[in-house]
């Protein structure tokens, strides 16, 4: 197929992309809310930090469900996060959550440069109640809270995979014939 019979039908599945996410947007503001209790996190030397304190003076908190150090996938997009960080936050609360203690996540926030808060997740219910907690492990994704009054209420979540919406990295690499042929995420590349 010629380079410009291929770009125009690219273009068209594009716009499908478009109009499906439109669709998606339409169903997903007429969510039913789901009301969530005020779980407890830890954060460094100590401290508590209750799910509607992490609101600041938001109305809305995304909450990444990461699997913490031991995956480079989630290393990965939490890289990114930390691009868009600025972006999230002037709309709505953003921390990422894992199942690692405040120290080793502090530790390694530290090391990637990463800005964004953190909270863990270890000894709670959270992950598992949220639905990112499978066969005894962390699975990746975000979930979006809302307070509702007194209350807070969960209006939507989805999990992360490799190609999804939340890393670019993964639709750079379909702009190549070949796409992501095989790559795999790394903590360090040389």
């Amino acid at each position: 197929m010629s380079y410009q019979s291929t770009r125009e039908k690219l273009k068209d599945y594009r716009r499908q992309i478009a109009a499906l996410r439109q669709k998606m947007r339409e169903t997903q503001s007429s969510v039913e809310p789901e009301e969530v209790k005020d779980y407890t996190f830890t954060r460094p030397a100590g401290a508590i930090a209750k799910l509607s304190e992490l609101f600041g003076d938001k109305d809305t908190l995304f909450v990444v469900h990461n699997m913490g150090t031991s995956c480079p996938s989630c290393t990965l997009w939490a890289d990114g996060f930390n691009g868009v960080f600025d972006h999230l936050r002037s709309r709505a609360a953003f921390v990422v959550s894992s199942p690692d203690t405040p120290e080793k996540q502090q530790a390694f926030a530290a090391s990637r440069g990463w800005r964004f808060p953190m909270v863990s997740a270890a000894g709670t219910t959270f992950p598992e109640d949220m639905g990112y907690w499978r066969d005894g492990r962390a699975t990746p994704g975000v979930s979006v809270f809302k307070r509702a009054g007194d209350k807070i209420v969960r209006v939507s979540d989805t999990s992360f995979s490799p190609g999804d919406d939340f890393c670019g990295v993964w639709h750079f690499f379909e702009l190549i014939p070949e796409g992501a042929a095989g790559w795999q995420p790394k903590y360090q590349y040389q």
